[in-house]
């Protein structure tokens, strides 16, 4: 390997890291906020669920979205690796930043933006796949609406007083999905049997609160602990659907510089090591960023908890098979917000929450900008 590539490589590792403790709050922030766990214990729970993904996301498709958001002839030789390089540093620096200052910004958003924009530095917009960037641009509005419709739908099912028509309707949406959702590959039978524990979990919930003839609002203790699960399920669908980014930026440098032919002879350390940083840059927190999550938002109970974590899940798995590369700050986002709406819309503090849609458009041309005055410098000292 050249040295360049090894810098590349090593720094793509570095960016997992960050946005692995940049996004921690993404899994920890309704689990810290309720009080469920500790910060110290939800850090450690949401860095093992997000490893637990490398055993369950082996099709990689987000990864070589990313991969394929630049033309593969633009990305070859060095060249290709000062693109690439170039747009590391750029998302590097915008998420510190953003972290810097607690918001919530899309580490996914950054890293695309940032190759996109050095790619257009060095040859133009022809440089990218337009298709590829618009798929991004159009999760960025519809992830967090399809989490905050999800979350909705599952918060105001929860807090129906008839226990029968909420288990018929979780038999029936279970069965629905079950059978006719296409499901593929060895992933997709283990996210059938999600699917399905997720609907017994529920279940379960709603005839403990049957038995005990109290509502869903009392059973406060119950829903602590069925955000366990939750939580858990989030941080699998998280590290899966993160950790795939930095894959796909390290295999199209592999790719540039010939250690592989295509993105399908990806080696199997590369998904290894990036799901471990993604991980371990979990357990490192990012507390100012749980802050606003957890509490600017709108005030969020066990029971609301529960169904945001859990719609965010049903995203980000649903994303994941459909290889779009999709922010896991906007779609928890998107279902706190939910969540927070069945109470009434004043429940959520809708000032915090423009703020942050502010930053999430800036992101991607912001990193392609910041990526492109990189390019330019350091191909006067590269080329």
């Amino acid at each position: 390997m050249t040295t360049l590539l090894i810098v590349i490589i090593l720094l793509a590792i570095a960016f997992d890291f960050i946005n692995g403790f940049h996004d921690a709050a993404n899994s920890i922030a309704t689990i810290v906020s309720t009080k469920v766990l500790t910060p110290f214990q939800a850090v450690v729970w949401a860095a093992f669920f997000n490893f637990v993904a490398f055993f369950i996301f082996k099709e990689h498709a987000i990864a070589n979205t990313v991969a394929k958001t630049v033309h593969p002839e633009i990305v070859t030789g060095d060249t290709g690796l000062i693109i690439i390089l170039s747009g590391l540093i750029a998302a590097i620096f915008w998420n510190l930043l953003t972290w810097w200052y607690g918001i919530p910004s899309s580490s996914s958003h950054t890293l695309i933006g940032g190759f996109a924009g050095a790619a257009i530095a060095h040859a133009g917009f022809g440089s990218i796949d337009t298709t590829m960037i618009l798929k991004t641009v159009f999760f960025i509005v519809l992830a967090p609406l399809i989490g905050m419709f999800i979350a909705i739908f599952i918060t105001l099912i929860t807090v129906q007083k008839s226990f029968w028509f909420k288990i018929i309707v979780i038999v029936v949406l279970v069965t629905v999905c079950a059978v006719f959702v296409p499901f593929k590959g060895q992933k997709g039978e283990i996210e059938r049997w999600m699917l399905i524990g997720l609907g017994v979990v529920f279940t379960v919930a709603y005839y403990i609160n049957y038995l005990k003839g109290e509502n869903a609002y009392r059973t406060q203790n119950m829903y602590k602990r069925l955000q366990l699960v939750s939580s858990a399920a989030f941080s699998i669908g998280h590290g899966g659907s993160d950790a795939q980014k930095v894959m796909g930026i390290i295999t199209a440098a592999l790719v540039a510089t010939k250690q592989i032919h295509k993105f399908e002879d990806m080696p199997n350390w590369v998904p290894l090591v990036c799901y471990s940083a993604i991980a371990l840059g979990t357990m490192s927190g990012g507390w100012k960023i749980v802050k606003t999550m957890g509490t600017k938002i709108t005030k969020v109970t066990p029971l609301e908890g529960v169904c945001a974590e859990t719609a965010g899940a049903i995203t980000l798995f649903t994303a994941a098979n459909l290889g779009a590369p999709v922010s896991t700050t906007h779609t928890i986002t998107g279902s706190i917000i939910g969540v927070g709406a069945t109470k009434r819309l004043s429940a959520v503090r809708w000032g915090v929450t423009v703020n942050l849609v502010w930053a999430w458009i800036l992101t991607i041309p912001v990193s392609g900008l910041l990526a492109a005055g990189v390019y330019w410098v350091v191909s006067i000292f590269l080329k």
